[in-house]
């Protein structure tokens, strides 16, 4: 299951202010004097703070979600100004958790005040309480704002699984990449002729020698520094860096994607580079198999192999050569 799937609806100040105080009302209207004002506070504070705790409970801890959805989650929720999605996300969840413990210890300090109190001033001390459990909501408007749409983004990521090989479909926009997945999968991913068609990262999937394969169809991704990459090319670089068992890099030799073979080829040995180093010693390098897509139209370019998804030439032998190179063998139970 992704990280985020069972993220819950986070509610709007609003609607949680009045949810609180109509049923607080109803409290009230079951008792008389102090006891019922006192009844209607316990009422609010209880359900405004419990809420709100529940929005934050609610989120996975960032420091031991997968890397793969941390750093989507970066991507998918950056702000406008460019924060990273998740320290925003921390710092929202953070004033919201605020919010709920100032509302409890707000509860303590006017619940005294309204034993103490006769009828009319303990009225009086509970409408003064209402007020501030309202000002405190206003002030995390935003936050729930932010959060309930960060919810929506992250609820549909993609069911990535560790325990399954995944083969990352990558290259330049309009070389391929969606038609390959669909072609040779269950995935129905849209394809188009410009730049961009696809905008999150979507899995297929196939089965060879009762082995599962996940094939990741990446946005397109294009050949400049890191920090000029948008949040969708983002996207691509955390699969290529958390996900990848192997990399099938597509090429368009006959130029029809819009991009020149060379800066296509740069890319290509971008990524062989990347993968070639790896930070632990005992990792094994992410093999990159280079396939010329299009070869009815170009094949002027050196390939590991080459097909043509429109004209259904060599497709099912290049996902044959890039599931060899994957090298999967399944963890077998011990025989003692």
């Amino acid at each position: 299951m992704p990280a985020f799937e069972s993220l819950q609806t986070v509610p709007r100040s609003e609607e949680l202010v009045d949810k609180a105080f109509s049923r607080a009302a109803r409290a009230g209207r079951a008792k008389q004097g102090v006891e019922a004002q006192e009844s209607m506070l316990i009422t609010a504070s209880n359900i405004l703070s419990d809420n709100l705790e529940n929005v934050v409970t609610n989120w996975p801890d960032f420091d031991t979600v997968d890397p793969f959805y941390r750093e989507l989650a970066d991507a998918v929720c950056r702000d406008t100004e460019g924060v990273p999605g998740v320290d925003a996300l921390r710092q929202n969840l953070s004033e919201v958790g605020w919010a709920s413990r100032q509302i409890s210890e707000l509860r303590s300090d006017y619940q005294g005040r309204i034993r103490r109190a006769d009828s009319d001033t303990a009225r009086k001390v509970r409408k003064q309480a209402f007020a501030r459990f309202a000002d405190i909501c206003e002030e995390v408007e935003d936050d729930l704002l932010a959060l309930g749409e960060a919810r929506e983004a992250l609820k549909t990521l993609p069911d990535i699984r560790a325990d399954e090989p995944a083969i990352v479909v990558a290259g330049y926009p309009n070389v391929g990449k969606s038609s390959f997945v669909n072609h040779v999968t269950n995935a129905s991913n849209e394809t188009a002729s410009y730049p961009f068609t696809t905008t999150q990262i979507r899995v297929g999937h196939v089965e060879r020698d009762h082995i599962r394969y996940q094939l990741v169809d990446t946005p397109g991704l294009l050949d400049q520094p890191a920090d000029e990459r948008n949040a969708i090319e983002s996207q691509a670089v955390s699969a290529l860096t958390h996900l990848a068992d192997a990399v099938l890099f597509m090429l368009d030799a006959s130029g029809d994607c819009g991009y020149p073979i060379e800066a296509q080829l740069e890319l290509r040995d971008e990524l062989e580079e990347r993968f070639a180093v790896t930070a632990d010693a005992d990792d094994e390098p992410v093999p990159v198999v280079t396939v010329c897509n299009k070869s009815d139209r170009s094949r002027d370019v050196d390939a590991d192999a080459y097909m043509s998804i429109t004209e259904g030439e060599n497709v099912e032998g290049v996902l044959d050569l890039v599931v060899d190179a994957v090298g999967y063998e399944p963890e077998l139970p011990f025989d003692e």
